[in-house]
């Protein structure tokens, strides 16, 4: 009698302890895992490493051809114009010179000789002694010694000036960059013997990648590996239209305003461009993103009371595995993983909080 009233009794048991059990599951507090929101610019500083150089270089060399015996200056030594950098054998260039200085003499000779035949002739012909025909010959020879004597003249010249050239000045006020010829190398006419960076403007040089070249305008800033605590202002002068074949990088200048004296030519810098987007965004894991039809959203976790705010939020960008949001405030905690089975009404506790930035 017993066990019947027990089997009897035992639904009813079930029943009372399901009823018993189904509220604990609805208010079951759920553990999860939080993301902390960091506001941060956007867009991070570009940095890219560069060199000084000069923002005008130039090979210079004789006008001449011949032997150079003698080079004044060497790497590293500052010109000023006009200063002599290095000198040939005049030896060769003085011969020229003193065969236009006879030629010279010889056409102002003749032509002497030929003015003087054309006024006597101009005489006779008034007097009716020579007839017009020959008078015309004297006063074209006379005008043919005059040309010869102006073509000696330019020859002359010429053979001085190049007599000149074999004394090599300094064009500009500057610094010797390179050395490509020694005394006693034959040199021809335009063959480099030094290279001079004209003192002035420097400018730091750089490679930007392609992602970089539609904001290579920007406000830049210039500093040294050897003073990083000197920042330099600087601005776009030039940029490549095309880019190198190898490195894919295009070559851009920026000049340095007011470069300071202990600015060297050759040290590396660093050229860092400005922000061009300051928006101020957190940085999530795509995986604390959920999109119920309206538009992404985020789970806001209120730590103390354990619940669930949905917020809407605007993506800014996205990178590989994270989003770039804006939104929410700094400081606040974000659902991180399984946000797709969450709901406001459930309750949560947090159990690992994590930077946005990770």
């Amino acid at each position: 009698m017993t066990s019947r009233a027990l089997l009897l009794a035992l639904p009813l048991l079930l029943t009372a302890c399901l009823e018993r059990a189904q509220p604990a599951v609805e208010n079951a507090v759920r553990p999860v895992q939080a993301v902390r929101v960091i506001l941060a610019p956007a867009e991070a500083p570009r940095s890219y490493a560069g060199t000084i150089r000069p923002r005008r270089e130039a090979d210079i060399a004789f006008r001449a051809s011949g032997r150079m015996v003698a080079r004044e200056v060497d790497m590293g030594a500052r010109v000023t114009a006009g200063q002599e950098l290095a000198r040939l054998d005049p030896t060769d260039l003085g011969l020229p010179v003193r065969s236009a200085e006879a030629d010279l003499a010889s056409a102002e000779a003749q032509a002497r000789q030929a003015v003087a035949d054309a006024l006597r002739s101009r005489t006779l012909l008034a007097q009716g002694w020579v007839a017009t025909a020959i008078d015309e010959t004297k006063q074209a020879a006379a005008r043919t010694a005059q040309e010869r004597v102006a073509s000696a003249r330019a020859a002359l010249e010429l053979a001085r000036n190049r007599l000149d050239y074999a004394v090599l000045k300094a064009p500009v006020d500057g610094v010797v960059t390179a050395v490509v010829a020694d005394p006693g190398t034959v040199v021809s006419e335009g063959q480099p013997v030094l290279r001079i960076a004209q003192a002035g403007e420097l400018e730091a040089e750089v490679a930007l990648p392609e992602s970089a070249v539609a904001d290579a305008g920007a406000p830049a800033t210039v500093t040294l590996w050897a003073r990083p605590d000197a920042a330099l202002k600087a601005s776009l002068r030039e940029l490549s239209p095309t880019a190198d074949p190898r490195l894919r990088t295009y070559a851009a200048r920026y000049v340095i305003e007011n470069p300071p004296a202990w600015l060297a030519l050759g040290m590396t810098a660093t050229v860092r461009l400005a922000r061009t987007d300051t928006a101020e965004v957190a940085s999530l894991p795509t995986s604390a993103l959920a999109d119920r039809g309206d538009g992404p959203m985020v789970w806001v976790v209120d730590a103390t009371a354990g619940r669930l705010e949905a917020r809407h939020v605007h993506l800014h960008a996205l990178r590989q595995d994270r989003a770039l949001v804006t939104g929410l405030k700094q400081g606040e905690l974000v659902v991180g993983l399984g946000v797709q089975k969450l709901d406001p009404a459930a309750r949560v506790k947090v159990a690992d909080i994590r930077p946005a930035g990770e």
